[in-house]
């Protein structure tokens, strides 16, 4: 009896959680002894189900926020002015070198700056502190102003290990300073640090 009931139960429940009209009645085909059919008609019904609507609402969560606060501080940064033979325009810009480290804290200075026709080369050196960061990734920078023509190449070095993170793929690191001295011989320093 327990087998019977469930699957009417069953029945019932998905009858009743839709609304079904029956538009057309069932018409039988007359079977005639002759084997003479005339056309038949199935049943057809009208279902209507529950209307689903898809969309977007608004709604008040709690969620994380950071927040930094950029400060703009005046302080005492390299300068170098550049005064070419051939040239008058002259175009104030910032040279910023950066890393980014995980592990220990590091620390970035702009160390020289060597000079040849229109090519400019920024030396900085990377050093390794004895502080853990952690989990946490940190990025360092140092920066000098320059004043000179527009068209100077400019090139960034970096002397010390590179750190492990993509985002130091765009300088050229060398293992100390005599390497870069030796790939820039024929150069002038014009800044030294």
């Amino acid at each position: 009896m327990k087998n019977f009931i469930l699957p009417v139960l069953a029945i019932a429940l998905v009858f009743t959680s839709c609304d079904i009209d029956q538009t057309k009645k069932t018409k039988l085909p007359s079977v005639d002894v002759d084997v003479d059919t005339e056309e038949a008609q199935l049943p057809e019904f009208d279902v209507d189900w529950a209307d689903v609507e898809v969309g977007t609402t608004t709604e008040k969560v709690t969620v994380p926020k950071v927040v930094v606060v950029m400060e703009e501080v005046e302080v005492e940064v390299p300068y170098v002015d550049i005064d070419m033979p051939d040239s008058n325009d002259k175009e104030k810009r910032t040279l910023l070198v950066e890393a980014e480290v995980e592990g220990k804290e590091h620390e970035l200075d702009i160390k020289k700056v060597y000079a040849n026709s229109n090519n400019l080369v920024v030396v900085a050196q990377l050093t390794e502190l004895s502080r853990t960061l952690g989990s946490k990734k940190l990025r360092i920078s140092d920066q000098m102003t320059l004043n000179a023509p527009e068209d100077l190449n400019i090139k960034y070095y970096i002397v010390g290990e590179r750190p492990n993170r993509v985002f130091n793929q765009s300088y050229k690191y060398f293992k100390n300073m005599g390497e870069v001295a030796e790939k820039l011989k024929g150069y002038k320093v014009i800044y030294s640090k």
